[in-house]
């Protein structure tokens, strides 16, 4: 993934499908469309040289272990969760995700 830094504004450019699969789960945490907005906030630190990865933490999403119900997901896809907007990919025959009280649902 490529990122461009100008000044205050920073564009990241998937370079495959999977890098553009992950930037739009990313959005779709970052954006709420009926409320305010996620802020990204840097963890830790990051070396070029000494560390591969940089973290950062998204503010207003819970997070902690993810819990998972009896239920099969039928085909690889996305689940969300309609209250708190959290998204997590999973494979078919892994256990759906519960968050916020619920079984989170698969986005179409």
């Amino acid at each position: 993934m490529k990122i461009l830094v100008d000044k205050n504004v920073i564009e990241f450019m998937p370079e495959n499908p999977q890098e553009e699969s992950s930037l739009e789960v990313l959005w779709k945490v970052v954006i709420d469309c009926y409320g305010e907005n996620k802020k990204i906030v840097p963890m830790g630190n990051f070396v070029p040289g000494h560390d591969k990865v940089a973290r950062f933490y998204i503010e207003g999403v819970p997070g902690g272990k993810t819990q998972y119900s009896d239920k099969k997901v039928e085909e690889d896809c996305t689940y969300f969760c309609a209250i708190c907007n959290k998204y997590k990919n999973c494979k078919a025959g892994e256990p759906i995700p519960l968050c916020c009280g619920k079984e989170m649902e698969p986005l179409e």
